[in-house]
């Protein structure tokens, strides 16, 4: 593919694009992201590939024989799903290692779904951390009991809520009202001696780690609108979550945790 036409590097831009946005979309780290670009594009046969991240919108122009060709897309964030990242990273090294087109990128992008865990089994398993944090933390068998009900529920809203697309930080605020309400049986008549443990572990899970962890990444590494990005936006659901939980509290009338 030493002489490209103009359509032809066209439609390797868009493939090229297309797989950058996915990984966005699903968290990768902003240096993958562009590596992966570029090895897609030298693999494909242009010679070289410039791209731009913000995070609402990709930017990226190939390069080849002094002919350019620029797109952007619009990027919407998903829940954060490595399966994604992964198999575009397999699908770079099939296309390198075997020399496939465009066309081959264009039919497996396609057809790439997320891989999701069953949900019974996440709802299970995040009940079980949470309530493993909180015994960890001292709780009684009472309290322990109470928040894995509490956060496997919690879990349960939160999916069901990214099932119908309610904005993150909605689901987030409303997620940690439910898990604050059922955490706050640990209070009635004595049932618990460690209340304030349970309501404290049942909201672990709306702990926004990835995106500070990434904004941390992405600032060190140079890419400052990225890093910015993905911080306020851990800080958003941060401030959601925390208004989960005090309009729960107003509403039992708790004073704190």
């Amino acid at each position: 593919m030493n002489n490209l036409t103009y359509q032809d590097q066209t439609i390797i831009t868009r493939g090229i694009i297309k797989a950058a946005v996915l990984m966005s979309e699903f968290g990768a780290e902003s240096i993958l992201i562009e590596q992966t670009a570029q090895r897609l594009g030298r693999a494909l046969g242009v010679d070289s590939v410039e791209i731009s991240l913000i995070p609402s919108a990709i930017v990226l122009t190939t390069l080849h024989n002094n002919q350019s060709v620029t797109t952007t897309r619009r990027v919407h964030h998903k829940p954060i799903n490595m399966s994604i990242v992964c198999e575009i990273q397999k699908i770079v090294i099939d296309i390198e290692k075997y020399d496939h087109d465009v066309k081959y990128l264009d039919e497996i992008l396609k057809n790439l779904n997320p891989n999701y865990y069953n949900r019974w089994l996440v709802v299970f398993m995040v009940g079980i951390a949470c309530a493993s944090f909180a015994y960890l933390q001292g709780s009684d068998w009472s309290a322990f009991f109470i928040t894995f009900i509490a956060s496997a529920t919690a879990m349960f809203v939160r999916q069901e809520l990214a099932k119908k697309r309610f904005v993150l930080i909605i689901t987030f605020g409303i997620t940690a009202f439910v898990a604050t309400l059922i955490a706050s049986i640990s209070q009635l008549n004595g049932i618990s001696s460690t209340p304030n443990i349970a309501l404290a572990s049942s909201v672990l899970l709306l702990a926004p780690g990835f995106s500070f962890v990434n904004s941390f990444l992405d600032a060190l590494k140079g890419y400052l609108m990225m890093g910015w990005g993905r911080w306020m936006e851990g800080i958003l659901l941060t401030i959601a979550t925390s208004m989960g939980i005090i309009i729960a509290m107003a509403i039992l009338n708790i004073k704190g945790w």
